[in-house]
């Protein structure tokens, strides 16, 4: 139960952020469960192994590099599901600063409603 939640959480997450981010476009809401599996996926398995090999830099620049580690996941996500685009690295980069905040946000409000 608690993981079909947190995949429904993922996906409204990736239809809001679509919404608020010019430049990425979601057709609808099966592209965005579509995109949330794949998201989810993608940050599971590949994620790890990016965050281990850029580990120097990411010490250099005090973690900020795994900004640019998770924008690239958006942009894997992408070029992977249909019906889900993004335009360019920066608004990769936008969308996944904005889609933590809001699966952060609505995890948050659902976990008072559960309590």
């Amino acid at each position: 139960m608690k993981l079909i939640l947190t995949w429904l959480i993922s996906s409204l997450a990736v239809i809001v952020s679509a919404y608020i981010v010019p430049g990425a476009q979601i057709s609808g809401f099966l592209a965005a469960l579509l995109a949330a599996i794949m998201l989810g996926a993608v940050n599971s398995f590949i994620r790890p192994i990016l965050l281990f090999l850029t580990l120097p830099i990411n010490v250099l620049t005090l973690g900020l590099f795994t900004l640019v580690i998770n924008a690239l996941m958006v942009l894997l996500a992408a070029a992977i599901v249909p019906g889900f685009a993004i335009s360019g690295f920066w608004v990769a980069l936008l969308f996944s600063v904005i889609l933590s905040l809001i699966t952060w946000l609505m995890e948050q409000v659902i976990k008072k409603d559960i309590k």
